[in-house]
């Protein structure tokens, strides 16, 4: 052997030959089939929902197993196995199992491992094992024979770890590893924010993702610029949470102490029944019920006078007609909007001055600084915005698909929307990259509230030219404060009609570059299957995967979200039903059963070549082959 490896690198210099190695890998690798990519949107804060569809992968871990142990498991014994994998710390933690059921379980998990890790390098898979069992799993994994000549070596192996007291945590870490290789990559396409109680987890949990995107949505800027100096952006952050009764976000998970905003509202607000929050549960008591009322009251006077200013310095914006505290009479009980009057419901402009409305009391100034200053202390809010900023991107191209959250503002013509700021002038994908670039020069300066970028942040949340808010106004202020439906409706932008035709999306794929072979990934508007509204649209060239995750969306879509799976052999979209809990999923093996609407189904199956990272593999190749002059 010594003899042929001096004959060999006496031929071939060592830094030849590694090059020649590194050419055969990246040229294999690309043959290899294409990983699977899983896409969800809009989780709005539901923690529980979001991480079950994790855990299950939209139901694809029930399909590996179904293909695997057909024959071999029942239904019921398929199901037992499933949330083995989906909650392994509370189904295998602490469970009681004999010698033989901790030999079945294991094995289980062991060939389902080798089976959805088949298709991924060696170097990979082992890249992914903790380091206690690398050996161990090697062995197990890809020493397997099928011959069953090392039937007995594989025996002891499983009777050795179960005697060590070992089986508990190798299953845990089989689980893991399945569920990893099950889908190689997540795009959650906006809105991890409001509605739901636990944004934070949802961030924890993507925070420790070793493959994931995210584009960001209208509810994840708004806290963006909370962060980044917008005094508006902060106090519309302040009122969707009292909206929706979820000050233990705040004060518990954040440490933001709130008492401050409490004090004033108590001094200068009475419960109202337009402002009484919504969802909260039995638990808390009517008191809880009113100081939350009595907040959401004095929060959202605030909010509305710092739009005002916002409003009045940038006339740019175009927004004068949203000056709605300049359209309530002397005497605060009507609302004149475009010569017609309109009665006042629940109205609350006690601190609303007349002769200047927009002006902010020295109680809510200092409500306001107390807050802001407490946000940007708050050592867990700040490294969750600081993930959103520095991972988050307001549109990703991505294996020649277009993801962004909400539309590209358009003209009722079709034409992209031009848009003027600073003199210049923005349309299509250099106005989604200006916002981008607005978006990191404002929060890298958060003491600093007035400035353009800053406010443009705030624009994205509520402006008819923002790509993530995507309608002409906002009407939050005509909900509160009127009853008549017609004020309370906001228009679309034209992009929402546009994106049913084909040749549209095909121009709009065109303007970042694309060639239209793959497909455009919207979330936002929540599709109502209900009535019978297809998330798949444009012969299948967008598909918008909002379907109501968000509890309150739910009584209006029908069902409880779509996440979309793109594999190697096809795209297919999965319906979900309402999820209940935790618990009750376990307890009673409440499981996604994919109903699946198939995309686009492929030909042949797409190999890692066909991806980005196949394309940029075989840049590396052929740069090693022109530096030996290699066909």
């Amino acid at each position: 052997m010594e003899i042929k490896k001096s004959i060999i690198t006496s031929s071939l210099d060592q830094e030849k030959l590694n090059d020649l190695s590194e050419i055969i890998n990246l040229e294999a690798i690309q043959q290899l089939p294409k990983a699977t990519e899983h896409f969800i949107s809009d989780v709005h804060g539901e923690f529980e929902a979001f991480d079950h569809i994790l855990r299950n992968c939209s139901g694809i871990i029930r399909l590996k197993i179904a293909t695997l142990f057909k024959d071999r498991l029942t239904e019921q014994e398929q199901k037992e196995l499933c949330f083995n994998i989906y909650y392994p710390e509370d189904k295998i933690v602490g469970a009681k199992k004999s010698q033989e059921e901790w030999q079945a379980l294991l094995t289980h998990l062991v060939e389902l491992t080798r089976f959805v890790s088949s298709k991924y390098t060696r170097s990979k898979v082992r890249k992914a094992m903790p380091s206690e069992y690398a050996y161990i799993l090697e062995e197990l994994l890809y020493q397997y024979d099928e011959d069953n000549k090392k039937a007995d070596y594989y025996q002891a192996i499983f009777t050795k770890i179960i005697d060590l007291d070992l089986a508990e945590n190798f299953a845990v870490t089989l689980a893991n590893l399945i569920r990893h290789f099950v889908v190689d990559h997540l795009h959650l396409v906006g809105d991890i924010y409001d509605r739901g109680p636990h944004p934070d987890l949802i961030i924890d949990s993507l925070m420790q993702m070793p493959s994931m995107d995210f584009q960001l949505g209208n509810h994840d800027l708004i806290w963006i610029g909370a962060m980044s100096g917008s005094m508006a952006c902060l106090a519309t952050v302040l009122r969707i949470t009292m909206r929706y009764g979820h000050l233990a976000l705040l004060e518990k998970d954040y440490g933001i102490n709130i008492s401050r905003l409490a004090k004033f509202a108590h001094k200068h607000y009475q419960p109202l029944d337009a402002f009484a929050p919504r969802g909260v549960d039995d638990s808390m008591t009517q008191e809880e019920k009113d100081s939350i009322n009595r907040m959401h009251q004095a929060i959202s006077i605030i909010q509305f006078k710092l739009e005002g200013h916002i409003i009045k310095r940038r006339p740019e914006f175009k927004m004068d007609h949203r000056l709605q505290l300049t359209q309530l009479t002397d005497d605060r009980q009507t609302l004149h909007i475009d010569g017609v009057d309109y009665p006042v419901i629940d109205g609350c402009f006690q601190n609303v001055k007349e002769d200047d409305p927009f002006e902010l009391s020295i109680g809510e100034e200092l409500v306001m600084v107390d807050l802001f200053n407490q946000f940007l202390r708050s050592d867990r809010l700040k490294r969750h915005i600081d993930f959103l900023v520095e991972k988050g991107s307001l549109y990703l191209i991505h294996n020649n698909n277009l993801l962004f959250h909400g539309c590209l503002p358009c003209t009722p013509e079709g034409d992209f929307m031009e848009l003027e700021f600073d003199g210049q002038r923005y349309k299509g994908k250099a106005l989604m990259d200006f916002y981008t670039q607005a978006i990191q020069t404002a929060y890298a300066d958060p003491f600093t509230h007035d400035d353009l970028a800053t406010d443009l942040v705030w624009y994205l949340w509520c402006g008819e030219g923002s790509s993530l808010f995507g309608k002409k106004d906002m009407k939050t202020f005509e909900r509160y404060f009127t009853t008549d439906k017609a004020l309370h409706k906001e228009a679309q932008n034209s992009y929402y009609k546009l994106r049913n035709d084909e040749s549209f999306c095909l121009k709009l794929m065109q303007e970042f570059g694309l060639d239209g072979q793959g497909y455009i990934i919207n979330g936002h508007t929540p599709v109502k299957a209900i009535t019978g509204e297809n998330p798949i649209k444009a012969n299948g060239k967008m598909i918008v995967i909002d379907g109501g995750l968000a509890t309150p969306y739910q009584k209006v879509t029908g069902i409880a979200g779509y996440t979309l799976v793109d594999n190697s052999h096809e795209v297919y979209i999965v319906s979900h039903h309402p999820f209940t809990s935790k618990e009750d999923a376990i307890q009673n093996y409440y499981d996604i059963i994919p109903t699946q609407e198939i995309v686009h189904k492929r030909i042949k199956r797409a190999s890692v070549k066909d991806t980005d990272i196949g394309r940029q593999l075989g840049q590396q190749a052929e740069s090693l082959k022109a530096k030996y002059q290699l066909n």
